[in-house]
């Protein structure tokens, strides 16, 4: 599976963190949007690049961003068409924004979750398909405001 992964200089820290556990896990292409760093960057840059990763392959790419809080960088990747980012800082709303909502990437605040919770989080939204069924219609309907159909 491939992986798109960014942060800030505020989630630098723990996208290494989460790196290193990917590496550790195995089976995962991983391609680092940056920073490299914790000297300060505009996170908007990094969801940009991370966002237009993940939505304009043919390949299936999930992505991974971080921030500070996590929050920023999900609005700003949010504004790419075809993202569907969601900022979570507990295991359900991982699990459940891939098998409800469809995710494409799981948005995490350096500030907010430790190394240990966020690759428990990234595990779980990697490994859970998309449900389908009624929630289709609901992602569906996300896409259609998108696109100004709604």
């Amino acid at each position: 599976m491939k992986i798109a992964i960014g942060a800030d200089h505020g989630g630098f820290e723990l996208k290494e963190a989460i790196k290193k556990h990917l590496e550790e896990v195995g089976g995962y292409e991983i391609t680092d949007y940056g920073t490299h760093s914790t000297d300060s960057v505009d996170y908007a840059e990094i969801a940009f690049k991370v966002g237009n990763a993940v939505t304009k392959s043919d390949e299936k790419i999930l992505g991974i961003l971080c921030c500070g809080t996590g929050i920023g960088i999900s609005m700003a990747a949010n504004k790419v068409k075809g993202v569907r980012a969601a900022c979570c800082s507990d295991y359900f709303s991982a699990k459940y924004t891939r098998l409800h909502n469809d995710a494409n990437i799981l948005c995490m605040g350096g500030r907010v979750v430790g190394a240990g919770l966020a690759n428990e989080m990234v595990d779980v939204f990697l490994n859970t398909e998309f449900e389908g069924g009624r929630h289709q219609r609901r992602v569906d309907q996300i896409t259609a405001i998108e696109n100004g159909t709604f």
